[in-house]
C-alpha cells in the first residue's frame, strides 16, 4: 500500500534521512578570515576579487569575468553590455526563474518567450527563429536544470541574424556540450552562487566573455559606470548599476572554484543511476539528456503522464522522497504581475504598451502551449552529491512503487 494512503514509507525520512548538503569547510572559513583581517571587504582595494575572478576565467577559457551580487545581477550585467534600445526584444525560454527577466525589464526591452523543446526541456531554437523581429537584439537560452540547449542551432541563428546570445547557466556550472563548457558558445555566459547552486557563495555571481569591448561593458555596468581608468575626479558613463562582488563573496568563491568539478562530476554520475532505475518504468519520463551534453543535474527533472503530477509529488513525499510538482506552476509569464498584469513602472505598463513596441500582448493564453503541457506533467526529485548509489537506489524504489501503486486517474 502507498504511504499516500496509509501505507508504510519505502524510506523512513526521520530514522534515515538522506545525506545533506554540506557545501562548505575549513577553506572556506579560512579564506573568510582572511578577508576579513585585510579590514577591507570593498571590490575595489582587495586582493581576492581580482583573483576570484581570473580564476573564475580561466576555469571557462574566458578573456574576461566580472562578478556581482546575484545571478540575477550576472544576468543584468550582461543585458546591460547590450545596451538595448526602449522596447527592443529579447528572446528567452517559458520555463525559468523571473531572475532571467528582471534585467530585461529593468533596461526597458521586451521580453519575447519562446516554446519549450520536449526532448530537452530547454528552449526551442525552431520557435526562437520564428520570433525573430527586426526588433530582437538579443536571445537568453537557459540551461534548465543543468541540462544543454541545443546550442549549434543556437549560435548559427544568432550569427546568421546578427542577435547577440547570452547563455544562462545558473543550473549548468562546468557542464559540457560536446566537450565545450557551457557559457563559452555565446557572446556572454552567466552565473549563479545563490545557496542551492553546484558552486555557492550564498548568492552572488558571475558574468564571462571572450570579447574585450563587452568585458569593458560588463565592468563598468556592473559599477555604475565608474571611469576608474581616468585620472583626477570622478566621472560616470551612461547609466549603470551598482552590483559589485564583495571579498567575503570572492573569498567562499575561491574555495568553491576548487569544489565544484566534483560537485559536477557525482551529480552526473547520481543522475545518470537514477536513470537507469526508472527508465522501463510506465508512465515515466527520465530526465533528458540533450545529444552530446553531460547533464549537470541541479535537480532531477522527470515528467509523468497518465499521473496528476501533483499527486504524484505528494505520494513520493509520503514515501519518503523530496519532490514538487513543476518547478513555476505556469509559464513565467503568467507567473509574474510585473508579465501577466504590466504592473512595472507605476500604472505605465512600460514597455509592454508604449510607442516603442506594437507587439501584442493580449492573447497570452496561447502562448507557449507545448511549455504548458511539459509543467503539468514535471515532477522535480531532490538529491545532492553527497547521496550514495544506495540512496539513489531507494529514490528509484520509492518512484517504482508510487508508479506501480498509484492510480492514473487521481
Amino acid at each position: 500500500m502507498l504511504a499516500l494512503h496509509g501505507g508504510t514509507p519505502y524510506r523512513d525520512a526521520v530514522s534515515r534521512p538522506f545525506p545533506a548538503r554540506i557545501p562548505f569547510d575549513e577553506e572556506e572559513i579560512r579564506l573568510v578570515t582572511k578577508a576579513l583581517r585585510s579590514q577591507n571587504l570593498f571590490r575595489w582595494g582587495g586582493e581576492l576579487t581580482p583573483l576570484f575572478e581570473s580564476r573564475f576565467a580561466e576555469t571557462y577559457g574566458a578573456k574576461h569575468a566580472t562578478g556581482s551580487t546575484s545571478g540575477t545581477a550576472a544576468l543584468h550585467v550582461a543585458v546591460g553590455a547590450v545596451n538595448p534600445e526602449p522596447g527592443d526584444e529579447i528572446i528567452t525560454s517559458a520555463i525559468t526563474d523571473l531572475g532571467t527577466i528582471i534585467p530585461i525589464l529593468y533596461q526597458n526591452a521586451v521580453p519575447v518567450f519562446a516554446d519549450t523543446d520536449q526532448d530537452t526541456l530547454t528552449v526551442d531554437p525552431d520557435d526562437v527563429e520564428r520570433l525573430i523581429t527586426p526588433r530582437t537584439r538579443a536571445i537568453i537560452a537557459i540551461h534548465l536544470f543543468g541540462n544543454a540547449c541545443r546550442m549549434e542551432a543556437l549560435t548559427e541563428i544568432a550569427r546568421r541574424k546578427g542577435i547577440t546570445l547570452i547563455e544562462d547557466c545558473c543550473q549548468a556550472h562546468l557542464t559540457r556540450y560536446r566537450g565545450q563548457l557551457l557559457g563559452t558558445f555565446g557572446d556572454m555566459g552567466c552565473f549563479s552562487f545563490q545557496q542551492s547552486k553546484h558552486m555557492t557563495t550564498g548568492d552572488g555571481g558571475m558574468t564571462i566573455t571572450m570579447d574585450d569591448a563587452l568585458g569593458r561593458c560588463m565592468r563598468m555596468f556592473a559599477d555604475k559606470q565608474y571611469d576608474r581608468d581616468r585620472a583626477g575626479s570622478r566621472m560616470y558613463g551612461s547609466l549603470g548599476m551598482n552590483c559589485r562582488i564583495t571579498e567575503l563573496h570572492s573569498a567562499v568563491g575561491l574555495a568553491q572554484l576548487e569544489k565544484v568539478g566534483g560537485v559536477v562530476e557525482s551529480r552526473n554520475r547520481l543522475g545518470g543511476r537514477l536513470t537507469e532505475g526508472i527508465k522501463h518504468l510506465g508512465g515515466i519520463v527520465p530526465a533528458p539528456v540533450t545529444p552530446g551534453a553531460r547533464h549537470s543535474y541541479w535537480t532531477y527533472p522527470m515528467r509523468v503522464t497518465g499521473f496528476s503530477n501533483e499527486t504524484f509529488a505528494r505520494a513520493l513525499n509520503a514515501e519518503g522522497i523530496g519532490a514538487r510538482a513543476g518547478y513555476i506552476g505556469d509559464p513565467i509569464f503568467q507567473c509574474s504581475a510585473a508579465l501577466a498584469e504590466h504592473r512595472t513602472y507605476g500604472n505605465s505598463r512600460f514597455p509592454f504598451y508604449s510607442p516603442y513596441t506594437d507587439r501584442n500582448f493580449e492573447r497570452v493564453d496561447e502562448l507557449c502551449p507545448r511549455t504548458r503541457e511539459l509543467l503539468g506533467q514535471l515532477v522535480l526529485i531532490s538529491f545532492n552529491e553527497r547521496y550514495t548509489e544506495g540512496d539513489i537506489d531507494d529514490v528509484v524504489g520509492a518512484v517504482r512503487k508510487v508508479a506501480e501503486g498509484l492510480d492514473r486517474t487521481s
